[in-house]
């Protein structure tokens, strides 16, 4: 698929949305990047991005990346060291699993806003919104 294609059909408002709805209760922080080039090893390109981004340097480390390349039709969820320790095992199987049966189905939106619920649940048991807590990210959707 054609990344433009692919990004006209996302609901990039319902996106933002659920990514700002699930950061309301957790320290933890969530970003989606969709690569508009093909990228055949979509982890590789996904940890890649995630330290140009930045992400690394949260400091919980407890940022995760939603990484989407529809041109080489893969995808990545990938987490920081401490999240990825405190994540229950199968955890980043099963957030790919839900992903994979959306995109499939032709409802890309819904796969990742699916994706940032997952996460979303597990950042929340793991680290949990505390006062003074601040946005470290943007929520909007980046592209290459």
């Amino acid at each position: 698929m054609k990344a433009r294609d692919f990004l006209t059909k996302l609901e990039h408002e319902r996106i933002v949305a659920a990514i700002a709805e699930v950061e309301k209760r957790t320290s933890g922080e969530i970003r989606v990047f969709i690569s508009q080039r093909h990228r055949p090893d979509g982890l590789a390109a996904a940890r890649a991005r995630f330290y140009r981004l930045r992400m690394h340097e949260t400091p919980g480390r407890n940022a995760v990346l939603i990484y989407v390349a529809p041109v080489a039709q893969t995808f990545a969820v990938l987490g920081d060291e401490v999240a990825h320790e405190k994540f229950r095992d199968g955890f980043w199987h099963e957030v790919r699993e839900a992903m994979g049966a959306e995109f499939r189905a032709g409802k890309f939106s819904e796969g990742i806003v699916r994706a940032v619920q997952l996460v979303g649940e597990e950042l929340r048991r793991h680290f949990p919104h505390h006062r003074g807590d601040k946005n470290e990210q943007p929520d909007d959707i980046i592209t290459d």
